[in-house]
């Protein structure tokens, strides 16, 4: 009853409608002697490269059996337009320059107390 079942592969979009990916049909044969037995088979799906950020969505797997459908979690993937962009080292430097004059303040301060006593 359940080795003959489908895999869909789809992404919902932002505007929560959803866009079909791939399926496919599998009829699984049961080994003699593994009958009425949980089996898992892991079936993977790579998405081909985003082509722009409209690819922006969830995507889920879907697996039906006769009358029984279920559904994975979803892996939510956000599309940049421009990919990874390294942030800047300005603000590491600025805070760095900050702490060193913030320091040397508070030495000039001390060794100024120090020798007006």
């Amino acid at each position: 009853k359940y080795t003959t079942f489908s895999i869909f592969y789809y992404w919902v979009n932002s505007r929560g409608q959803n866009t079909s990916i791939y399926s496919r049909s599998e009829n699984v044969a049961v080994p003699s002697g593994k009958e009425n037995r949980t089996a898992t088979i892991s079936y993977d799906y790579r998405v081909t490269p985003l082509h722009d950020t409209s690819s922006t969505g969830t995507y889920y797997c879907t697996v039906k059996w006769n009358s029984i459908q279920k559904m994975g979690k979803g892996v939510f993937v956000l599309a940049r337009g421009t990919g990874y962009v390294e942030t800047s080292s300005g603000w590491g430097t600025l805070i760095t320059f900050t702490v060193l004059l913030a320091a040397l303040s508070m030495t000039a301060t001390a060794l100024l107390l120090w020798k007006r006593k």
